[in-house]
């Protein structure tokens, strides 16, 4: 049962995660930077303590007790996953929902997963699976599987993107979803995307003590009740931070490159919408952070809970993907090439479910 709710948690996180960038396409007259740090300051700045109010009894104490170089460290690995998350707007402005958090979170998947169990070998810790335990060990075994299935299907969907391109320049056509598209800086900022966004999963490793202390004041009015489901909210304050230092200095480096200021006060635009649908993305992106926690404390902080996590955002982007037809006007084998990358993106699903039913 802790698994189904745990598989449960990390699709509704996905469902958040691959639909958080709807609500920008509704932006009227903005430029990107202009609506994707709006979105940010609610992302980052406004929810995740508000969520930590509502959920954590005096979170702020337990922050404040935490050792500084724990507070410092995670707040690092958030401001290189801002990074991540900068480069990931612009891979999927550029790519489109679908390819774009394709190869992206793909990429992320492989590294948030793989990495810190190759850590653990060199830095072993109880409770922590190590590259070495999962190699000698069924369950193990399985995700590992699973995780390769899942890259494949990434590579897939990657070479489908390729091939969509080539069948609109033969039709002499453009991408009638996206009229930014740009394959080779798109995939460039999508592979350091997808290598810096494992740096959450990293902070929330680095953070897990003040996880840890917000889990033993619930238990200790809860008891027998099992593990606190929003622990890891405590810790998101640090990383989301970390991620709106980044992402807010780039964005007002553009807005005044660009002469984009304005954007927030121009009354030829529909400013009341445009606010609106960039807080709802905004709140979406951090809808993700909040069901991977309870995720995570179902399934455990390991390649399970990431890769099923990653897994799930990948399927409902590319559902987006095949509903906003970015994949309109190829052809057919192109369209049974994304397809397929879909199918094994869900049978890695499935295979990294049993993988961690069976741990």
């Amino acid at each position: 049962m802790q698994v189904i709710l745990g598989i449960i948690f990390h699709f509704t996180g996905g469902f958040a995660s691959g639909s958080f960038y709807i609500p920008y396409k509704k932006v009227k007259g903005w430029a990107w930077e202009s609506y994707w740090i709006v979105g940010g300051l609610f992302s980052w700045l406004f929810i995740p303590p508000l969520a930590a109010y509502l959920t954590i009894t005096d979170f702020p104490a337990i922050i404040a007790a935490t050792e500084g170089k724990i507070l410092l460290l995670t707040y690092f690995f958030g401001v290189l996953w801002g990074v991540g998350g900068l480069t990931y707007g612009l891979g999927v402005r550029y790519l489109g929902v679908s390819l774009g958090s394709s190869v992206i979170l793909g990429l992320c998947s492989v590294f948030g997963a793989v990495i810190p169990s190759i850590y653990y070998n060199f830095n072993p810790k109880a409770g922590k699976d190590s590259f070495t335990d999962m190699l000698n060990s069924q369950w193990g075994q399985m995700v590992l599987l699973g995780l390769l299935i899942c890259v494949l299907g990434i590579v897939i969907c990657g070479r489908a993107g390729g091939m969509k391109e080539k069948d609109l320049i033969s039709a002499g056509k453009t991408d009638p979803s996206n009229k930014e598209y740009k394959l080779g800086l798109g995939l460039v900022l999508s592979i350091i995307s997808g290598v810096l966004s494992a740096c959450f999963a990293f902070g929330i490793d680095a953070g897990k003590e003040m996880a840890h202390q917000a889990n033993e004041i619930w238990k200790s009015s809860h008891p027998g009740q099992g593990e606190f489901l929003f622990q890891n909210n405590v810790t998101y304050i640090l990383i989301l931070w970390g991620g709106l230092t980044t992402n807010l200095s780039w964005c007002m480096v553009l807005n005044f490159r660009n002469k984009t200021f304005g954007d927030y006060t121009n009354t030829k635009t529909p400013l009341m919408a445009n606010y609106a649908f960039s807080a709802l993305a905004g709140i979406t992106w951090f809808l993700q952070f909040f069901f991977y926690g309870m995720g995570e404390s179902k399934l455990g902080n390991g390649a399970s809970s990431w890769i099923l996590h990653m897994a799930f955002i990948i399927l409902v982007a590319n559902t987006w993907g095949l509903i906003l037809k970015e994949w309109a006007g190829v052809k057919r084998k192109t369209l049974v090439t994304v397809i397929l990358g879909i199918t094994m993106i869900i049978l890695s699903i499935l295979i990294v479910g049993y993988g961690n039913s069976i741990k």
